[in-house]
């Protein structure tokens, strides 16, 4: 099998505070009803003067940020009580602000600060988790949005991105892509939020292949069986079937690591499954979702992830990452004729940071595609190894390999068969200052096939 070989194309970093703008205002004062159907919201004021409060709210519950005598401050009330969350070393501003948004990211919320010809940076966040239940439907539907103090402008609407991730092709379910009604290639991806992995979701993007162009399409949000509020689930395939979405997603919206006793973790993360007819390529949707049970036989698992879903055959092949600890993780794939009747096909398990496991068609045979990142095994480090379905290592695409660990998603450019692709990953940049940490990656990098021989 001759694999393509790639060279840098371009790189996208689409920033947006907000994304979908519900409520405009100005002036000296303002409070206006601005529910969400998720906890991610944004609000952004511009030209500020020296003193504003900036709030979200829900009935006794306040959200707020402050800004005066150039220092940022937090201030929660929340059960009767409030509290107040300021930076040491982020609260005082090197020149006066002329905007600053306040967003909540699934728990967290987020002030952050932009002074003219500097570029925005967060001055204090505090995760809500044991305060408030911000992903309670109610409270979402009663959220509204206020100031005090003058600006030229304030929207306030939907949180966007800091940054891209997990991109990941949109398909038929028999694996070819899956293209808007004006030709376009259509992704999922993982908006970074100002923080870890809980403050992402996941956004539907249209890719123009030949102008090497992004435009947002829509976003989703997840509902899962067994807990109550919506969730911004992310790592997701979007696989259109006959009339209808299959959506299988990771539940990094709320991911965390808890002891079950002195010697081992049991894992948050695992997979979903959402089947709608609604229209995902527009808006904001909420999506009910049941799990989707990935086996781990025959190999230690804590946590499953990075779902992909191709049927072929009479039954379906299902790629995705299996971790044995945290972060030890690896690839496999099953198949069987129904999802909820799998049975694993092949594992690495020697692997041990190597995820965004793909299917794809090289040669006219199904090859999985993965990630070695920068944490692997001597010879596995940095590289896009490609496996048979029995995950037995048959060869590497020959490609630059960005920080972090970029997922090895191939797009056509056209619908020929025999057309050049482009692999579509991301990068580790961060975005908006130290005080967020990880997780506010990354930029959008494209790689293009080249001819044998150039």
């Amino acid at each position: 099998m001759v694999l393509p070989r790639f060279e840098n194309a371009a790189r996208i970093r689409p920033v947006a505070l907000i994304q979908h703008v519900q409520v405009r205002a100005g002036g000296a004062r303002s409070a206006t009803p601005c529910p969400r159907s998720a906890p991610y919201a944004s609000a952004v004021a511009t030209g500020v003067g020296d003193r504003l409060v900036l709030s979200w709210r829900s009935g006794v519950d306040v959200l707020g940020a402050e800004y005066a005598d150039g220092r940022v401050r937090l201030h929660v009330t929340a059960g009767g009580r409030t509290t107040t969350h300021a930076s040491r070393r982020r609260r005082r501003l090197p020149r006066p602000a002329d905007a600053i948004a306040l967003t909540l990211t699934g728990t967290h919320l987020t002030v952050l600060a932009r002074s003219v010809d500097q570029p925005w940076e967060a001055r204090g966040r505090v995760d809500l988790s044991e305060l408030i239940d911000t992903r309670d439907e109610t409270w979402l539907a009663e959220l509204s949005v206020a100031h005090e103090g003058t600006v030229e402008a304030l929207e306030a609407g939907s949180f966007g991105q800091l940054g891209l991730r997990d991109l990941r092709l949109t398909t038929h379910a028999d694996g070819t892509p899956y293209r808007s009604d004006d030709g376009r290639a259509v992704l999922t991806a993982t908006s970074a939020g100002p923080g870890f992995f809980d403050t992402a979701h996941t956004s539907v993007w249209a890719l123009d292949t030949e102008a090497l162009a992004l435009e947002h399409l829509s976003d989703l949000y997840f509902r899962r069986a067994q807990q109550a509020g919506v969730f911004g689930d992310h790592a997701t395939h979007l696989v259109r079937d006959g009339d209808g979405w299959l959506v299988a997603t990771s539940t990094w919206g709320a991911f965390e690591v808890t002891p079950s006793d002195a010697d081992r973790e049991r894992a948050g993360v695992s997979v979903t499954i959402a089947r709608t007819d609604a229209d995902l390529l527009r808006g904001e949707h909420v999506l009910d979702t049941e799990p989707l049970i990935l086996p781990t036989s025959g190999f230690a698992s804590v946590g499953v992830w990075d779902p992909h879903l191709i049927r072929s055959g009479d039954g379906w092949l299902v790629g995705y990452v299996s971790a044995r600890r945290f972060f030890r993780f690896h690839p496999v794939v099953a198949s069987g004729p129904a999802l909820d009747r799998l049975e694993v096909r092949g594992v690495d398990p020697q692997r041990r940071s190597t995820e965004g496991t793909t299917l794809a068609r090289l040669g006219g045979d199904w090859v999985v595609l993965a990630s070695d990142g920068r944490d692997g095994l001597r010879g596995q480090r940095e590289r896009y190894p490609v496996f048979d379905l029995s995950m037995r290592e048959i060869g590497a695409l020959d490609a630059p390999y960005p920080t972090n660990i970029p997922w090895p998603t191939l797009v056509p450019v056209t619908t020929d068969p025999d057309s050049e692709l482009l692999m579509v990953g991301f990068d580790g940049s961060p975005w908006g200052g130290s005080l967020l940490g990880y997780g506010t990656h990354g930029d959008v990098v494209i790689a293009r096939s080249v001819s044998p021989g150039r």
